[in-house]
Order: structure tokens, then sequence, then C-alpha cells
């Protein structure tokens, strides 16, 4: 919160050498709809008097800015009505506050999931489609990624087929970087929930770099981020993997399931030491969840037992999970709670 033009020009390159982007309001009206949720607030010293007259809420996280290069510390005596819980001096105070940004901005930074089938057909786009929609019915902001071009589309799990919104071919053809903000606002979108997909054009490749992008603008904008991923993996989906908090390779309860498991998670392990086993019932020959998570090696997270509505609903434009009570509801609740995430906050 700073009308100093010099200060904020100096605040915002602090903001970009802790790669952060940062609101900025030129007084304590325009500051009033981040002060209370913002994880840290700049108030400039040619702002503070205002900032301290105005009828905002007690918080904590203020830090107190300006121009100081004089000996000893700033006789700024507003700090104490701005309750402000340090002083931060240019130029002396830009590596602390370089660090003190970065910091909070990396503690703010989403969780993330990869999901995966171990062959055609297993649920991977239905397991991923799950947790999206089970994190935001509990008030989180979830970006969902679908970055299986041969997938047919995991807005169409959710019956979001016709929302406007950009796309993947659209966000390929970009030159240059995208703010994740930026990004994000462009998208499909209900609710807490915001869906990276395909048209139904060309098949296209994810380049690298614009996995990078998305990746990015979730990790710095949202609570949590599920990646839908394809068994051949690429460069795009390499770089998802290994920024994924957890990886979960979905298996159906089958023999040639397994066989061919075995294979993917040969190739995605090696980029995701949290990569466990998702078993889907029904099980024809009696394989159980640890059986199949012992032949392929990894830990099994979860057994998803058999829910005869669920094609019908997806059939019909329903997403998955929706109502908080399915076996697949429930199986997302663990996965989330157990990643870290909350579950207090779901609605029935």
């Amino acid at each position: 919160m700073t009308a100093d033009l010099d200060l904020l020009d100096d605040l915002l390159t602090i903001a970009a050498q802790a790669e952060v982007i940062v609101d900025v309001a030129p007084d304590a009206v325009a500051a009033a709809r981040w002060f209370v949720e913002a994880p840290m607030v700049l108030v400039g010293i040619d702002a503070a008097a205002e900032c301290a007259r105005a009828s905002l809420p007690s918080r904590p996280g203020i830090v107190l800015v300006g121009h100081h290069e004089q000996p000893g510390p700033p006789d700024w005596d507003v700090a104490h009505d701005l309750r402000a819980e340090h002083l931060a001096t240019l130029p002396a105070a830009e590596p602390w506050l370089v660090q003190r940004i970065g910091r909070i901005a990396r503690a703010a930074e989403a969780r993330m999931v990869a999901v995966l089938g171990g062959r055609g057909g297993a649920g991977a786009s239905v397991l991923a489609a799950g947790l999206a929609v089970t994190a935001a019915r509990a008030g989180m902001r979830t970006l969902l990624v679908d970055a299986d071009p041969l997938g047919g589309g995991v807005d169409l799990v959710l019956g979001w087929e016709s929302l406007d919104g950009l796309r993947w071919p659209a966000l390929t053809q970009t030159s240059g970087r995208v703010s994740p903000p930026a990004l994000v606002e462009v998208l499909p979108q209900r609710g807490e929930l915001v869906v990276l997909s395909w048209d139904r054009g060309d098949v296209l490749a994810v380049p690298a770099e614009a996995m990078a992008s998305a990746l990015d603008a979730g990790r710095r904008g949202q609570d949590l981020v599920v990646i839908d991923l394809p068994r051949r993996l690429d460069d795009a989906s390499v770089l998802a993997l290994e920024a994924a908090d957890r990886g979960y390779l979905v298996v159906p309860a089958e023999l040639r399931a397994c066989a061919a498991a075995a294979r993917v998670a040969a190739a995605a392990a090696p980029h995701c030491p949290s990569l466990s086993i998702v078993v889907r019932g029904p099980a024809p020959g009696g394989l159980r969840g640890p059986d199949v998570a012992k032949a392929l090696g990894l830990p099994l997270a979860g057994v998803l037992r058999p829910e005869p509505g669920l094609a019908r609903g997806l059939e019909r434009g329903q997403p998955p999970a929706r109502d908080g009570r399915s076996p697949l509801a429930r199986l997302c609740q663990r996965l989330l709670t157990e990643l870290g995430l909350g579950m207090t906050k779901a609605v029935a």
C-alpha cells in the first residue's frame, strides 16, 4: 500500500526477485479487499498515517517500509498506531524483504497431485476429477489439469465441455510468460474449481514450457493442483510428476491390468518417489488391493469399491464424487486428508 511511485518501483523489484506477484493499492480504501486475507501487508511510510486512521481490522504481518539512508533507526512513530510487526528501511532491508516475501510465498504454495492409469480405461481421469471436485466442495481453490491429449478430455468427465474458457491449444500458442493470476482467470471455472483441458480439435502435445506455466499458476494461486497424466510420459508429464507431492497409479484389480501397470510404474516411479497404488474394483479373479501393490512393489494408497451409478452419472454430465457420500468421494476425502488438506469445510 503506497502512492509513492519511487517506493513502489523498489518494492515491485523486490517482489520480482522473490518471484511473487503482489497486489498494489494506493490507499486504505483500495487495500481493504486484500487487507485481511493477504499473508503479508507492506505499508509505505507515505500511506501509514492514513492506514492507521482507517477502520481496517487488526491483523499480524504488517511491515512498515520506506526509504531511509541515515544512520540509526528511523523516527516512524506511526508504526505503533499501525501495529506494524517490522520496520523495513530501503535500501538496507532489501535482502531481508526478498527472503521474507519468498518464504511466505513458498509456504502458501498449493499441494500437487499427479494421477495416471495403469492401463487404458483404468479410471485415472475419474479419480483426478473426483479429487478436484471433492477439494472444491470443501472450499479449496483447485486447479484440475488434463495433460493427456488422447484421454478424451477431463472437461467431459465433469460435464463442462460447453463452458467458455481457455483450452490447451490456445495456451500452447501463447508466446512469452503468462502471469499466474491472468492464466487462471481465463480458464473454465465454477465455484472454487478451475480446469485446463482440451478442445475437440487436433491432437497436440503439451510443451514443457506450457506445462510449467500451468503448474506455476496453480502453485501460486490455488490450494490444490491435480494433474491427469498420460501413460506414455513426455517432457511435460515428467515435469508434472517431479513437481507432485503425491502420485497415484490407478490399477484395475485384474491380472492383465497389473502387467500393464508394471510398465507404467517403471517409467513413472523414478520421477515421483511418492508414487502409490489405487486399486479399482471389481476383482473378477479375486485380486486384493495388497496383492496388486505387492506385485508392483509400490505402497497401497486405497481401494475403490465398485460404484454402479458412476458410469451412468458421467454419461449424464454429472461430476464424479459430487454428493460427497459415494465410495469415490470417501476415498478422495481420505486421500486429501492424508495429503495434509483438511476436509472440515466439506458440505453434505
